[in-house]
């Protein structure tokens, strides 16, 4: 520990400012958490006032939530502590000056996946941000997630460079990543366990004195800020490869002419001392801003690692196959879509698709790299005619989002279920049949959310992720 920093850190005293950067997913329940605890005098949201984003300040600072999926408790919690005066959004920067610590939640994709070549070109900009107004005796926290190495790296070289000051003496710097999912974000930061790792013990402290006063259920794991990068990022990839497996399985079972639900059931019945068979649920396809690209942040890093790598020659990383398999699933579905269209006699061509969910978890409006979009993108090549359905998603760039499903399935020869959306386990093939006013439509579901027997006795041509067992039915009328 650097006597300095520790020196520097008793004259500060405890945490009582904090900033945010990042006002999303991530930023807005972490500042919200942070404002409601009274260890913290007050909680600086961070928004750039941008022509895309800048309206977040003004909702944020009324009490009001910008996220429209169901998130219980953040609107009545935001509007707690604003009112109470303890959390603020505001574009200006420079009072990063004003805090004690400072966390950083923006997104960091991938520009070229194959080349491993990240896009951290906001992440800098934000690092930059806060290395322009440190002042010695602030924790930096990146909760973004990156490739590892990178905070004692690409992120302790800005913030040097930007400040004047020198890591580890000046000031702390740590990673802390977040491990939230839409739908459950206040209950996940406070529950789950929270991996914190300094580039030094001085950092991580410090990092575990933020991070603690949130927690409930959750305990703080520290470890080195590497340590910290790759938990992120392997956790998030095996979570993939999971999701990869049960798919995988589920293009097994149309094969062979089975129902993927039997086998997972069966599967998941084994239980016992030391037996864990638990399986995930096949898809569409996986999107999101973290499992599309965190396996590659992962690759990345063992590729900057400082021993080389020993592995099987000439052999696939099991992780980069396994996207491949979750990217495969969008077009799994247009092959049904072609195939199913095709027991009707029609082509593809022409044909009229309705498009039930364009989010890519259920129930939320989160539409970051939907596995809608690239399906979207193939039939409409194939020259198909689409319209999209989502009760959630406001907007989506280039894409007209109709909030009435009849609008969408009205005359559509083709229903494909995308989102396992709430509102689309009610479906009622009497009520779609009317209004497509087709003897035969047919329906595609990609999430397990219709029964199949209901929609093929009324006469749809069916095909779903997984039913072998029913994708080549007989056609009733």
């Amino acid at each position: 520990m650097s006597q300095k920093l520790e020196n520097i850190l008793k004259e500060k005293g405890p945490i009582k400012k904090i900033g945010v950067i990042g006002m999303g997913y991530v930023g807005i329940p972490a500042a919200a958490l942070f404002a409601d605890s009274d260890k913290f005098d007050h909680v600086l949201g961070f928004q750039r006032d941008s022509p895309s984003s800048g309206y977040k300040i003004e909702m944020l600072n009324h009490g009001e939530s910008p996220l429209k999926g169901e998130e219980p408790g953040l609107e009545e919690l935001l509007k707690k502590v604003t009112d109470a005066g303890k959390f603020e959004c505001t574009p200006d920067f420079s009072r990063i000056s004003e805090l004690d610590a400072v966390t950083l939640a923006i997104q960091t994709p991938f520009a070229d996946p194959k080349a491993l070549e990240p896009d951290f070109g906001a992440l800098k900009e934000g690092i930059r941000n806060v290395g322009r107004y440190l002042k010695p005796g602030v924790l930096v926290v990146l909760e973004s997630t990156i490739t590892p190495g990178t905070t004692d790296g690409m992120a302790k070289d800005i913030l040097e460079e930007e400040s004047g000051l020198k890591a580890g003496e000046d000031f702390a710097l740590a990673h802390a990543p977040e491990r939230v999912m839409v739908g459950r974000l206040l209950r996940n930061i406070q529950e789950h366990d929270r991996i914190v790792g300094g580039i030094d013990k001085a950092s991580t402290d410090r990092a575990v004195e933020l991070y603690s006063p949130v927690l409930t259920k959750g305990k703080v794991i520290p470890m080195s800020a590497t340590a910290a990068e790759v938990t992120k990022t392997a956790e998030n990839t095996f979570r993939d490869l999971q999701i990869a497996a049960a798919n995988q399985l589920a293009l097994y079972c149309e094969a062979m002419g089975i129902n993927v639900y039997d086998v997972r059931a069966g599967i998941d019945s084994l239980k016992g001392e030391g037996i864990t068979r638990a399986i995930l649920w096949p898809g569409a396809g996986v999107g999101g801003h973290c499992l599309t690209k965190d396996t590659y942040h992962l690759e990345r890093g063992v590729k900057l690692g400082t021993e080389a790598l020993d592995y099987p020659q000439d052999a696939e990383s099991i992780y980069v196959l396994a996207r491949r398999v979750n990217d495969f699933m969008p077009v799994h579905m247009y092959n049904l879509t072609v195939a199913a269209l095709k027991r009707i006699n029609m082509d593809i061509k022409g044909a009229k698709i309705a498009m039930l969910g364009w989010a890519f978890i259920n129930d939320s409006d989160d539409a970051r790299n939907p596995p809608s979009e690239p399906y979207r993108d193939m039939v409409l090549e194939a020259g198909a005619e689409l319209k999209v359905h989502d009760p959630h998603v406001l907007s989506y760039p280039d894409v007209e989002l109709l909030k009435d499903s009849s609008d969408v399935i009205k005359g559509a020869d083709a229903v494909v279920i995308f989102t396992g959306h709430k509102e689309y386990f009610g479906l009622k093939p009497e009520d779609i049949k009317k209004l497509t006013g087709k003897e035969n439509t047919v329906i595609i579901d990609g999430r397990n959310v219709i029964d199949p027997d209901t929609f093929i006795n009324a006469g749809f041509v069916y095909k779903g992720i997984g039913r072998g067992d029913k994708n080549s039915h007989p056609i009733g009328q």
